[in-house]
């Protein structure tokens, strides 16, 4: 087996856009498990938006990644060594083990994969946290009801694509917003419910049209010219789960503008409307249920999943860049080594 580990450093804070000098790969000695402890081998690694946060020295949910550190993630790991209980080389895991090929780990976070899916790219999108941010979300913030309107947009990614899917499934007309008339294509077409371009003109019209009873549910991921189309057309008690700000990510800056502070707060207050910003791990006890229920309808062919997968630990820093600006097809996902057979 090699002796040397490859690693993606956040080696500067970006402003605005990160570009590719935030990021330096460096190759180190490999480190060898000690008591407790296990020795892992990435196979794939996940690529989301919450990334750009943790590259920020403000507070947060979570800490930022620090200057000079491995840079945060998620990946499908096998066990290579283990001198940890309940652990055996050749298990396949779920971990937070950075970007790098290798990672010495006490168990902490890490979640065995028995069975595991296959592909095993699913446990980071569809079963991962994507999945379950959709799931969790809609379910207990979102509460569909059937006859009822949902918007969601970034329709076509890893989260929106399981929300608007979910929504069909609980009887809900689903009316998702997507960047691009492929992404869109896929989302009628695949995925089975309605989808309107953001990048075409006058989103809000066509987006009114497309909801004549207005809007039950929307499920935000995006903001920005996005949330300005769907604000006027909510309907009284709407409920509207707030999982991203993409939109917002690489802001520098308040948008120019007049204060809109007074005109959303009016539009809560006379509409009974209900916010709630939520972290996927809020709702970690429901993780049984997730799993089974998702796990059902995969194999029912109920839910379809799209990967966006590149080659090669070095490409992540470029991928992140391209998934913050939307060119991203699916889950965004890097394959760091061979799979387990």
């Amino acid at each position: 087996m090699t002796t040397k580990n490859r690693q993606i450093l956040l080696v500067s804070r970006p402003t605005g856009e990160p570009t590719p000098d935030n990021f330096r790969m460096i190759e180190s000695e490999l480190s060898r498990p000690g008591k407790g402890q296990m020795l892992l081998r990435s196979i794939y690694l996940s690529l989301d938006p919450y990334m750009r946060g943790r590259m920020n020295a403000g507070k947060s949910y979570a800490p930022p990644v620090e200057i000079g550190q491995v840079m945060e993630g998620r990946a499908v790991a096998e066990v290579v060594e283990s001198n940890a209980p309940g652990y055996q080389q050749g298990d396949v895991v779920f971990a937070p083990m950075g970007w790098q090929e290798f990672a010495v780990s006490d168990g902490q976070g890490v979640r065995k994969l028995d069975p595991a899916p296959r592909p095993l790219s699913y446990a980071l999108g569809i079963l991962g946290m994507p999945g379950m941010t959709a799931y969790t979300g809609l379910l207990n913030i979102g509460q569909p009801k059937p006859g009822e309107t949902l918007v969601v947009a970034a329709a076509s990614g890893a989260v929106g694509s399981v929300v608007g899917q979910i929504g069909h499934l609980k009887g809900c007309r689903v009316i998702g917003i997507a960047g691009g008339p492929d992404k869109c294509l896929f989302v009628k077409d695949e995925l089975g419910f309605e989808c309107l371009d953001h990048r075409e003109p006058n989103l809000a019209s066509r987006l009114e049209a497309a909801c004549p009873k207005g809007i039950d549910i929307y499920f935000e991921n995006v903001s920005g010219a996005v949330f300005d189309a769907v604000l006027p057309l909510l309907n009284n008690f709407a409920r509207i789960p707030v999982c991203g700000l993409i939109a917002h990510y690489n802001a520098t800056e308040l948008p120019p503008g007049p204060d809109r502070v007074p005109l959303v707060m009016h539009q809560i207050l006379v509409k009974r409307l209900t916010f709630r910003g939520f972290i996927v791990w809020d709702f970690a006890s429901q993780m049984p249920q997730f799993l089974a229920e998702m796990s059902a309808w995969l194999r029912e062919g109920r839910l379809k999943y799209k990967e966006d997968i590149t080659d090669g630990l070095e490409n992540a820093p470029r991928e992140l860049i391209g998934l913050l600006r939307g060119e991203n097809f699916g889950k965004k996902i890097i394959r760091v080594g061979e799979e387990v057979h």
